[in-house]
């Protein structure tokens, strides 16, 4: 099924935002306390726009990661409503921040549904905060487009995941570490951030292992809280483990704690011939604010990479980059793109097209009309969202990080594969 073949911040201010009266529209809004609703919204479009919820942390742990997402819709939105809009009306975004705050995010999703009457929300990165907003868009009808990798044992059906399962991620990152190829690593260090993803992760991960050979004494497992930030005993003690046996990191670490975690793998000299850590949750955003020199070598596990060659990419790299500089984003000479800026974009799209389709915004029309939409990605495949369990079909990609913070992928599959949210390895 696999292949191997060589490959390769911040909330934009409100008057920045009201300059998208030429190509778009979108707004702010920051109301913590919204009015609570049971009512169910099916349609939330009237006069000239259509709004649409921008739900994602610009402030706190996680802002590092999601406020690439933030521009990443207002990208999207942006290219849509200068090709005529959705059924003929232009997109008005509406972004909340919910601050790397969890309960907020259920506060800022009721508050999306309830006060400000939109159609869709795009946002989220963890598992908690995902979680959050599960129970609300299940109460309202609303529908949520999850842009990132997670643990799967969950299929809501007002919910589509354009992120990776862990059949789509983390089974065949850990295959490739075991294979001779990947280094053939004998034992496992299982490092993660404090909450539901890492540790369900994990806990596949466990079962998998053990499947494979390798005993409880082998695997190593430990968790830090968001934003942590004093890895030096941790690394310390992860090269005592490693001393014994060809040992591999699968890092769940996630936010801004990534950057003091690799910053201390350079200071410990830590080397990815000797020692390779596999990241499920880094990709370019986070590797562009460190030195990224001493981290040759090392990993990561995503469905696509920036440096990936195809035109589709190539047009999707310019516009954010073109973007970033309309828009006077900070770094904007250095923006990259990463996986689930891809998953945005593509979600975003095919939303598009299901609205297209089904002829409204009505929620149980457009979750109709999702089963089967096709898109072609960035990454150079044609994903498809699963008829049944509202997963994406996606490729596997493995790559190498480069002095640049960039990636050269050294391994793929061939085709896109299909999500199996349910893991075999442990119940439902």
């Amino acid at each position: 099924m696999m292949q191997n073949k060589p490959y390769i911040k911040t909330l934009l201010a409100t008057a920045m935002m009201a300059s998208f009266a030429l190509v778009g529209c979108a707004k702010s809004t920051d109301k913590t306390e919204p009015t609570a609703s049971s009512e169910s919204k099916t349609s939330t479009s009237s006069g000239d726009t259509i709004k649409v919820g921008i739900l994602h942390s610009l402030s706190g742990t996680m802002a590092i990661s999601e406020t690439s997402l933030k521009d990443t819709a207002l990208m999207a939105i942006n290219e849509i409503n200068a090709n005529g809009g959705v059924l003929g009306k232009q997109l008005e975004a509406v972004v909340v921040d919910p601050a790397s705050d969890w309960p907020l995010f259920a506060e800022k999703s009721r508050q999306l549904l309830t006060q400000d009457k939109v159609a869709v929300i795009f946002g989220g990165w963890t598992s908690v905060s995902r979680k959050s907003v599960l129970p609300v868009v299940e109460e309202l009808n609303g529908l949520l487009f999850y842009p990132v990798q997670y643990e799967g044992q969950e299929q809501s059906k007002n919910i589509f995941y354009t992120g990776a399962a862990p059949n789509q991620q983390a089974i065949p990152a850990v295959e490739y570490l075991l294979s001779e190829e990947g280094g053939q690593a004998q034992r496992f260090v299982l490092l993660g951030t404090d909450y539901i993803y890492p540790r369900t992760t994990n806990k596949i991960l466990r079962a998998f292992l053990k499947s494979k050979g390798i005993a409880d004494a082998d695997i190593m497992e430990e968790y830090t809280p968001f934003g942590h930030s004093n890895y030096q005993t941790i690394v310390g003690n992860v090269k005592k483990f490693a001393a014994a046996k060809k040992t591999a990191v699968i890092s769940t670490i996630n936010g801004d704690s990534n950057v003091p975690f690799y910053r201390e793998l350079g200071n410990q000299g830590i080397k990815a011939a000797d020692l390779p850590v596999m990241a499920f949750s880094v990709g370019e955003e986070e590797l562009r604010g460190i030195d990224a020199k001493p981290l040759v070598g090392h990993l990561a596990a995503w469905n696509y990479f920036m440096s990936v060659k195809n035109p589709k990419n190539t047009e999707f790299s310019n516009k954010m980059k073109q973007y970033a500089v309309q828009y006077k984003l900070p770094n904007a000479s250095k923006m990259v793109t990463n996986d689930p800026m891809e998953a945005t974009y593509v979600g975003i799209n095919m939303w598009k097209q299901a609205v297209e389709k089904a002829g409204t915004t009505d929620v149980d029309k457009v979750r109709e009309a999702m089963a089967g939409q096709s898109f072609a990605a960035p990454s150079g495949y044609t994903l498809t969202m699963d008829a049944e369990n509202h997963h994406l079909h996606k490729p596997v990609m493995i790559g190498e990080i480069r002095a640049d913070g960039q990636f050269d992928v050294v391994y793929k599959t061939a085709t896109p594969i299909p999500a199996q949210p349910w893991s075999p390895y442990i119940p439902k």
